[in-house]
């Protein structure tokens, strides 16, 4: 399967139902994100209004406090599902009963309602994918099938920007041609977010080869001592494997390697709105175009992340990433042009998949699999702070730059350059110690 062989890849059980999985990431930032931010821009909130509102992002930044909950408890009620199956599940059916109550209400008379439904989607979002990252990286054998990791990386991050994009282009469709409210388009997507709760529950398969790993470490311990064992060991392990010089460098390469997409994501949708780009403009291109190009990427990404290694690709995605950011410098000075909008999504979408695929990969192989969802967590949530909390600054930093968005993009392109700096310095210490392959 080394050579990018798809309908063989199509057929492996386990890719299918992380593509599913991945639709099931996605689709919360729809809800919290790019809809949300839309509703609020017509809704009349200023730029740093709305950057601040998306601070609710910065739960995926801190779920790695409560993972060893998601790795080490069984829901009750939902057990028979498995570990990782129950907690998504019941999380599902959560951000379900959350997007209906956004549907009753609205942000000029319930702003406060509204923003703690939105806080209780991105909770059980950010728990969700402890489940979802989890049940990923047990799906794999690192040694006997290293060589499927990528691709499974490329198929979560086709499924997060199909739940992503493919819905956040129905919800601005409904908006923009359909000339549907708000209310009732969020009405509509909580009517989605229960159709694939049923799909998890019919064609997710139950995990328990964990369970076991994990039951035999535990095996003959008080419940004190099991308890702390789930809670600490899952951090301890991760820094007696690699000790603490080498975990603070690569907590500082995942802070920062991703920030400057960050920021250009969080303004994405009041960037087109403020520069002329109609609401079905911005389904078709930011959307559904980047749904279809992050797909294809994703899976040519993880066929050269074969070729090229883990740490020439992050080196190569990350400056590819950068440098797509100044297309949007480029359009904020021409103006709402759509052939420059659709060369901007597509180099965006390639850039970004191949990157997210590579990073993906490089955390899975880091893991330990007894602690897969504490460990994975704990990576992920550095990673995912920049986008999900700092990020919320964005607004206050377009504001402050009087809305030259084209300087914003610009200073985005920078953000990535001590991430690289980061990058080879932690490539040498890991080499050097043989902790990793010189791949």
């Amino acid at each position: 399967m080394s050579g990018l062989p798809l309908t063989q890849l199509i057929k492996e059980p386990r890719l299918r139902m992380i593509f599913l999985l991945g639709i099931c990431s996605g689709f919360p930032w729809v809800l919290i994100g790019s809809a949300m931010t839309g509703w609020l821009t017509d809704a009349g909130l200023s730029r740093t209004s709305i950057g601040l509102f998306g601070s609710i992002f910065f739960v995926y930044a801190i779920n790695f406090l409560w993972a060893p909950l998601v790795d080490g408890f069984r829901l009750p009620l939902f057990s028979r599902l498995g570990d990782r199956k129950s907690w998504i599940v019941f999380l599902l059916l959560l951000m379900t009963l959350a997007c209906w109550g956004i549907s009753l209400i609205s942000p000029q008379a319930d702003m406060l309602w509204l923003s703690l439904l939105a806080m209780s989607i991105a909770l059980a979002s950010a728990t969700c994918d402890i489940a979802i990252d989890g049940f990923r990286v047990d799906s794999f054998d690192p040694d006997a099938e290293e060589h499927l990791i990528p691709y499974a990386a490329a198929f979560a991050t086709s499924g997060w920007w199909t739940g992503y994009s493919l819905l956040g282009a129905a919800a601005f469709y409904m908006k923009g041609l359909a000339g549907m409210s708000w209310a009732g388009v969020f009405g509509y997507m909580a009517l989605f977010c229960l159709l694939i709760t049923g799909l998890v529950a019919l064609f997710v398969q139950k995990d328990s080869r964990r369970r076991e790993r994990l039951e035999s470490r535990v095996a003959g311990l008080g419940l004190r001592a099991q308890l702390q064992f789930t809670l600490i060991e899952p951090f301890r392990a991760l820094l007696a494997r690699y000790g603490s010089t080498v975990v603070l460098l690569l907590l500082s390469f995942l802070f920062t390697f991703k920030m400057g997409e960050a920021f250009l994501g969080r303004m994405s949708i009041t960037f087109y709105k403020e520069i002329g780009f109609s609401d079905a403009q911005i389904a078709t291109y930011s959307k559904m175009v980047t749904w279809w190009v992050t797909i294809v990427f994703s899976l040519i990404g993880a066929y050269f992340n074969q070729r090229l290694g883990i740490f020439r690709g992050l080196l190569i995605g990350g400056l590819a990433m950068a440098a797509t950011n100044l297309l949007f410098a480029w359009i904020a000075v021409s103006g709402p042009l759509e052939s420059l909008y659709l060369l901007a999504v597509i180099a965006d979408g390639f850039t970004s998949a191949f990157a997210t695929v590579v990073l993906v990969s490089f955390v899975t192989l880091l893991t330990d699999r007894v602690f897969s969802a504490t460990q994975y967590a704990l990576l992920a949530s550095i990673a995912n702070f920049g986008r999900t909390t700092v990020s919320g600054a964005s607004g206050y930093v377009v504001d402050y730059l009087n809305g030259d968005w084209a300087m914003f993009f610009v200073l985005t392109t920078l953000m990535v350059l001590p991430s690289l700096v980061i990058l080879w310095w932690l490539i040498r210490l890991l080499q050097a110690r043989n902790l990793i392959s010189n791949r």
